[in-house]
């Protein structure tokens, strides 16, 4: 689903399908297709994975290249072995720092699993069908919110206690985004668990990074 896909499931979610008489813009609208996009990024991101290589005698990896980094979940170093060899590992900034006995020789290669941000657009989407649902929702939700708050005390077409509605909808709907995102997010937190076991006190495998 693109960008232009979601605002029409979301317009029509808000029931705003007269295209003579809409409440919301469609650069509204996209605003809050962004704003859910990204708090559903944090729970259940993108998972990418990069390889760097080291400098002499420097246990620092440069992780600026990774566009829209989330999390840090694991590093491979030495990278290639079988079975993996997870290295516990230190974030800050853009710098990733390898926790180990020996410092790194030149070129030696480094397998970064990282999260990042979805993308969504008019041309491009990283949202599995999965999860486009629960973009919709909070979209909704929050565009919701923010045309009740405009509207209260106003005069609307609809009648004195149309904002009053759209507040209740609005926050029905972002309850259930927010339990969602809760979901998610803990479903993942298992996952990267399980996954990567760096040997000894794993200093950064749990800890976000960047």
């Amino acid at each position: 689903m693109q960008l232009t896909e979601m605002r029409t499931r979301v317009r029509r979610d808000l029931r705003d399908t007269d295209p003579t008489d809409e409440r919301w813009s469609d650069d509204e609208l996209d605003r809050h297709i962004e704003r859910a996009v990204r708090e559903l990024s944090l729970a259940a991101p993108v998972e990418a994975v990069a390889t760097l290589t080291t400098a002499a005698g420097s246990r620092d990896l440069d992780v600026s290249g990774l566009a829209d980094r989330v999390t840090i979940d694991a590093v491979e170093y030495p990278a290639g072995q079988y079975p993996p060899s997870y290295a516990s590992f230190a974030p800050w900034g853009d710098t990733l720092t390898l926790v180990v006995d020996r410092a790194p020789h030149a070129g030696e290669r480094a397998t970064v699993y990282y999260s990042k941000l979805h993308t969504l657009t008019d041309d491009a989407s990283t949202l599995p069908a999965a999860l486009e649902e629960i973009v919709a929702t909070g979209a909704g939700g929050y565009a919701a919110l923010e045309w009740a708050s405009f509207a209260t005390n106003r005069v609307n077409a609809g009648g004195a206690d149309t904002w009053r509605h759209y507040h209740i909808w609005a926050q029905e709907r972002l309850a259930a985004f927010a339990r969602s995102l809760a979901k998610h997010g803990r479903e993942r937190r298992v996952r990267s668990r399980q996954l990567y076991r760096p040997p000894g006190d794993a200093v950064g495998a749990l800890t976000p990074g960047g």
